[in-house]
This record gives structure tokens, sequence and C-alpha cells, in this order.
């Protein structure tokens, strides 16, 4: 079967498919012919825009079943989703204590450590209770209502805070149905908030009538809501796919060496310092050859650029103030608001980020990162010394001669931001 797979610019892709294919392979395939890194975060988005809705499939489920459930203007989007398994490396970021609870509390609260072991266990009655606003059915209107999310489905409660069987109304089921993140909630369905989401049932295409619609007060909390469904929903099979990337990894290089092409396998360290030259064996003498190596063209790099800059217009200051604008991680001139867009669609995890120009000053840049599920934004300027420009963004106590410089340094240090750079935002051309 054929399916159209669209990036983030727009451009798409046609891939014929068989059946059995599921979500993580066709991911791998458009990853191969994308020429992309294979880093385990890419995933494919169903997405709904006349519904205003969007989620990332799981690895294991088959595309083709997926798209027999969606409507004529709904497609699969090609997208990094860094926070997919977040949950299983910091379990504590994502369940905060007072929405948890258990079905049998006989013998007192589960400690934290066991958390996700409930989860994964089918045999336990682990249970997300809190305030959310609800969507009525056939209505514009949204109610604040007490609602807990069991194995068995989405209940609220007709009498205040009561979990009583005779007190308890079924909202959702969670076995035709999956969970969806609102895109524009305030504006299509007037969401008295901006952490919305939905439970859609697979039967639905087009309609929004049957649509349960929800909104959380804020991005942890409906985080929350939206982890404890895909658990409950698949338990040890999301266990399954978050391991195998892993156990993969260590079968293809049990010595964590990075897996090379064949022609930079086949190239071997050689010294050519005598009459002839000499293949270098030991690692160490290979490395401290290699380094000298990098002085030695960086020497010669800045050596032709002054010769350049004296012969023509083109000054070393010049490639310094554009070469960034080569790097995946530089998104050009876009708004505040659709870089906050962008790293909320990769995903909520410490370290996200990207740069993009400043708005409010044109020979400034903007840091855009992801901490503790907030988004801040820090001000790169350039400064001179000794007639040279810098880019700093804590006034000059920390300069770079380019923005290439700065990124590598935060990277690896974490400086005055609150935590260091990790993954940065991609776009793909497909």
């Amino acid at each position: 079967q054929d399916v159209k797979v669209f990036s983030e610019d727009g451009t798409c892709k046609v891939v014929e498919i068989l059946a059995d294919v599921t979500a993580r392979d066709l991911c791998q395939l458009l990853v191969y012919k994308s020429h992309c890194v294979d880093d385990n975060s890419w995933t494919l988005v169903e997405h709904h825009p006349h519904l205003g809705l969007e989620r990332c499939l799981e690895d294991h489920e088959l595309v083709v079943q997926v798209e027999s459930t969606m409507g004529s203007e709904s497609k699969f989007l090609f997208r990094k989703n860094y926070a997919k398994y977040e949950f299983f490396k910091n379990p504590m970021n994502f369940f905060p204590e007072q929405m948890v609870t258990w079905c049998q509390q006989s013998n007192g609260s589960i400690p934290q450590t066991q958390l996700l072991q409930n989860f994964l266990n089918s045999s336990s009655c682990p249970e997300i209770q809190g305030f959310l606003h609800v969507k009525e059915l056939g209505r514009k209107s949204w109610k604040k209502l007490y609602v807990c999310l069991r194995r068995s489905g989405l209940y609220c409660s007709t009498k205040g805070t009561s979990k009583e069987p005779r007190h308890l109304q079924l909202l959702a089921d969670l076995e035709d149905s999956n969970i969806f993140s609102l895109i524009a909630g305030r504006k299509q369905y007037s969401a008295p908030t901006d952490h919305g989401f939905c439970i859609k049932p697979n039967k639905v295409r087009n309609e929004t009538k049957e649509l349960r619609l929800l909104c959380a007060e804020d991005e942890q909390s409906r985080t929350c809501w939206m982890t404890a469904f895909r658990l409950l929903k698949y338990g040890m099979l999301l266990y399954q796919n978050y391991r195998i990337p892993q156990q993969r990894k260590a079968l293809l290089s049990p010595f964590s060496t990075p897996v090379r092409s064949v022609s930079e396998n086949s190239l071997v360290a050689m010294d050519f310092s005598g009459q002839t030259g000499r293949v270098i064996e030991n690692p160490a003498e290979a490395q401290s050859a290699a380094l000298e190596e990098g002085h030695a063209w960086r020497q010669k790099r800045s050596t032709r650029m002054n010769v350049l800059g004296s012969q023509s217009p083109l000054h070393p200051s010049t490639l310094s103030t554009v070469i960034h604008r080569t790097q995946h991680w530089f998104h050009g001139r876009i708004s505040r608001e659709e870089s906050h867009r962008i790293i909320k669609q990769q995903g909520l995890v410490d370290g996200l980020f990207l740069l993009r120009d400043s708005q409010s000053n044109p020979k400034a840049f903007v840091l855009t990162l992801c901490h503790h599920q907030k988004i801040k934004n820090f001000q790169i300027l350039p400064c001179e010394d000794d007639g040279q420009m810098f880019f700093s963004l804590d006034d000059g106590n920390t300069k770079f001669s380019d923005l290439i410089q700065l990124v590598d340094f935060y990277q690896l240090n974490k400086g005055v931001l609150p935590c260091k750079l990790k993954h940065h935002c991609i776009r793909v051309a497909l």
C-alpha cells in the first residue's frame, strides 16, 4: 500500500509498504532515505487538521491499520519526539504524588520507585485522579469535574470528589480509543486553557460530536494524564518499544564504538614525518596525531582567511556571522510563538533547544531552551573586543567567535543556563 508522509516544511514522500510495517519500521526507512541521524527519537505523527488533533504513533502500531481509521484530510507527519520514552528515565517528573492513587489501599501508599512497575503489571490497579475541564458532548460549554483514569476507562464523579461506584460515570473507554493533543484548543473549541487533550474513538473520522475533549490546568498534569493513558493501554509493549533500540545498539557495538561507514573503517592513521609513511598502530599516538593535524588545519584556515580578508572584501568575521545558518539547530527568522510550538512538538525534555534570529534586535540571536517542562529564552548579543566580533549570552563574561562555538561550549558546560544543551530541534526535507 502507498503511504504519503509529510515533513515539517511541507515536503512529502510516498512510500510503498506492506500491511505488517510498524511505525518504527517506517521511521527507520525514512531516516535512511532522508540521510538523517537515527537516534531513535523520530516518530510518525497522526495529524488531523480539521479536528485540531495530533498524536505520535506507538512504535509497534501497524501503519496501514492506523491509516484505515483516518479521514481524508488527515495525514502522517515525520517528526522528532525526544519525550517519547522520557517517563522511563525520570518517572518522578511525570507523576506528581497527589495525582497517583491505588485501588487497593490496605497496605498503604506504594513507594514511588515501584510506580512504573505497577503501571506495567496488568494485575495491579494504578489510578490517576484530579480535576479536569471536560467539554460536554454536543455542546460548547466546559465543566470542571473530578476525574479518575483506570484500566477500565476514564470516569468522572457526579458528586464532588467521591469515588464511590454509584457516583462514577464513564466518560471514555481505553480499548478502541487513542489519546491526542489539542493543537489549538482555545481557538477551535473555546478551551479554558492551552493544555488540552482528547480521547478519540478509532471509529470517529471527521465528526467532533463523539470526541471526549479535556483540559488540564498546566503542562505537567496534562503530560501525566496522557502518559498514564498510554501505560494503562499498552503496558509492557511500551517498555519493550523503549528497550529494543538499546538492545540493538548493544548488539551492534559491544564495545560502545559508533558504527561507521565502510570507507571510514578502511582509513588508518599514518605518520609521514620520516622518509616513508608508516601506519600508526598505537591508539594514543593516533589520537595525538589527529589532534595535531586538526590544529595545523585550523591555523592554515585562519591564515587563508586573513589573506582573503586583505585581498578582498570577505573579512574573517564575515564567516563567523553567517556560518551558523548551515546548522540544523538554527531556525532563522521565526517568532517566539513559533519557536515555543516547535519545542513543544518535539518533546518538553530538559536540554531541548534551538537558535533563532532576535525579533527585537536585528544584530542579536535568541537561544530557546526547555527545562523542567518550561520554555525559556536567552538573548545572545554581539560584543566587540580588540576590533574583533564575539557572541555572548552572559554579558561578555564568556565570549565566542561564532555561534557554533557557543553551542559546542554549552553542550559541555551549563554555565549561566539552567541545564546543558542536549537535543536540538531539527526539521528535515523528505
